[in-house]
């Protein structure tokens, strides 16, 4: 057994997985404040990451307002999107809201492969070198800055729901929507700005993974490698999330170790977190750290 490449993989996977993390968490926001499930959640990496490129090649900025100015398009995307097209859907089923998320997340590949084409195209040179030595580890560059930015936004996210105003009224609105408006709280609000903040914490996984692998449609499919890990974590658990992320990130990687050495099938790295969680809601169908629901019948 190589043992520096399988410390390879569980460094890739640690690194991914706080990726992935991040986005789970955007779903769980979201779910947290409104109850529903974002479908559209891939396409919001994909509209950042098309954002930044194009600011970045076309207008030639350098990457950090780039990526700032990506930030700031993408709140006001999401504001826009829940207000023009999720607000008039409030007291509706909730079919018909997710459904309107699938739609959104339709319309938006569609349109992105309209403007920018079919074909995944690099983003321009953005660090000195591609690849850090980290213990002995090669690691790419753009993957060390996304560990550092998961880490703060994991930071940002427990101050935020534990400190801040505005994140106590989200958890008061995920926990009763009728009493957290008896109290004050602009509900539609809350909504508009869960649903800000998930755009922007979802381009920022964008970007990074376009950096790494180059801008394409493929990158919506990041919605559903992610939903393994916010199943797995919780749907309504912001920490879960965020373990989620980490165990599936290190179960693909150790996947595919195990499938070139030894299995040689060709597509564990894949299906081996779906594997993972049909096992773990066999014993724990809430999740690791879900909310039960108990009704009374």
């Amino acid at each position: 057994m190589e043992w520096s490449q399988l410390l390879q993989f569980t460094l890739n996977g640690l690194i991914v997985g706080a990726l992935y993390g991040v986005v789970a968490m955007s779903f769980v926001l979201i779910y947290k404040a409104s109850q529903v499930v974002n479908f559209a959640q891939g396409e919001f990496l994909l509209v950042g990451a098309w954002v930044c490129w194009w600011l970045l090649t076309d207008w030639q900025l350098p990457f950090w307002l780039g990526f700032l100015f990506t930030l700031v398009f993408m709140t006001a995307f999401g504001l826009v999107l829940q207000v023009v097209v999720l607000r008039p859907l409030i007291g509706e089923p909730v079919i018909s809201v997710i459904m309107a998320t699938i739609g959104l997340g339709i319309f938006f590949q569609a349109l992105m492969k309209w403007i920018f084409g079919v074909f995944a195209k690099p983003f321009p040179p953005i660090f000195p070198v591609d690849r850090v030595n980290v213990l002995g580890l090669e690691v790419q560059t753009a993957y060390l800055l996304s560990l550092v930015i998961s880490i703060l936004i994991m930071a940002g996210f427990a101050w935020f729901f534990t400190a801040s105003k505005h994140g106590l009224a989200m958890r008061a609105t995920a926990f009763d929507q009728q009493v957290a408006q008896s109290l004050g709280i602009s509900v539609p609000k809350v909504f508009a700005m869960s649903w800000a903040i998930s755009a922007v914490v979802s381009s920022v996984a964008g970007v990074v993974v376009g950096v790494v692998n180059g801008v394409s449609s493929a990158l919506s499919f990041y919605g559903i490698k992610v939903f393994p890990a916010v199943i797995l974590g919780g749907l309504d658990s912001v920490a879960g999330a965020v373990l989620g992320g980490l165990i599936v990130g290190v179960l693909e990687n150790l996947a595919q170790y195990v499938d070139s050495e030894w299995l040689q099938w060709g597509n564990m790295y894949t299906i081996a977190p779906f594997y993972a969680l049909i096992l773990i809601l066999l014993i724990k169908p809430y999740g690791l750290f879900g909310t039960r629901n108990i009704e009374r019948v």
